[in-house]
């Protein structure tokens, strides 16, 4: 059988990355940009054309394609529309897949983008042997993507699963994106350590930190991992907080769906042990006997772009068929 391709993009808050993958779910090529850097989404798309048709010609042309799949904030499975996506620029309800569609002259598909990194995960990843798990991404944001029997729960309407604006912390700290009090996406996103960080630094002005050596502009969750790294007491307490909130954030969902693994990706992962440990104490420190003990909590196999690229290309092509 002749090899076909589809065409996976992985619209995140700050960057969209994209890529050729073939029908044995093997990334071609790939390349991304940022998200946000055009105002209007016509010029976004334009952007991507523009860097997809040299990997495009690099296969043997469009005649090769079976289609396009996309993950983004807010994608409406239903649809193919971007709904009121607090991270984006580009507000309202956008009819992407429709607009993707026209550009390239190939049918696309969106969904949720963590439910893509959750299929990406079960395709390829540490779900492959599993039929009831959870994702989270810990970027930009947080995101989730969870799977009962084998199928991704999108819900009547598409927006299922959205369990990074959950409140855990009622009347907590404000998500400037959504205007909700105390959501976990507020605590255990890129952003969230950084307002930690910023939070016990001014709480405690008298504790010496080497974090006290950046502005705020240069104050980011990779400052924090590299000082925590380096015994900074501080810093080490920001991803103690981090992974208390978290892990009783997946007490919450485990005792929901009764996963058998919760998978963790995103680039707030690359911390290690110092987030997974206490994610993983205060989740079983807050779950019922019944519940204790059982779930994995693990970190994903995949390269955070291949899982959500993967994912994505899987819309448009028959399971059975990458397999």
């Amino acid at each position: 059988m002749k090899e076909k391709f589809a065409i996976g993009i992985d619209i995140g808050g700050t960057n969209t990355k994209f890529g050729v993958v073939n029908n044995n779910g093997k990334i071609i090529e790939q390349d991304r940009i940022l998200t946000n850097e055009h105002e209007e989404v016509g010029p976004f798309i334009d952007d991507i054309y523009n860097k997809v048709q040299p990997m495009i010609k690099n296969v043997g042309g469009i005649e090769n394609f079976i289609g396009i799949g996309m993950g983004a904030p807010n994608g409406n499975i239903y649809n193919g529309t971007i709904e009121y996506a607090a991270n984006l620029r580009w507000k309202g309800i956008i009819p992407i897949a429709n607009m993707m569609s026209e550009k390239f002259n190939l049918p696309a598909k969106l969904t949720n983008d963590a439910n893509a990194a959750a299929m990406g995960e079960m395709l390829f990843g540490a779900c492959k042997d599993c039929k009831h798990f959870i994702t989270i991404t810990l970027g930009t944001g947080v995101g989730s993507g969870i799977v009962i029997d084998g199928k991704i729960v999108v819900g009547h309407d598409g927006f299922a699963g959205e369990l990074g604006h959950t409140t855990i912390r009622p009347g907590g700290r404000l998500h400037k994106g959504t205007g909700l009090h105390g959501t976990l996406e507020s605590y255990a996103s890129a952003t969230g350590v950084r307002d930690t960080a910023i939070e016990m630094l001014t709480r405690h002005p008298e504790e010496p930190s080497l974090l006290r050596k950046y502005s705020l502009d240069e104050l980011t969750s990779k400052s924090v991992y590299e000082c925590a790294m380096k015994g900074d007491s501080i810093a080490n307490q920001i991803f103690e907080f981090t992974g208390q909130i978290l892990g009783e954030s997946l007490a919450n969902f485990v005792m929901f769906s009764s996963p058998a693994r919760i998978v963790l990706f995103g680039g707030l992962t690359k911390a290690g042990n110092l987030i997974l440990n206490p994610t993983r104490k205060h989740m079983e420190l807050n779950l019922l006997p019944i519940f204790q003990n059982k779930v994995k909590l693990i970190l994903s196999q995949l390269h955070e772009s291949d899982a959500a690229i993967l994912g994505a290309s899987a819309l448009v092509w028959d399971i059975n068929e990458k397999n």
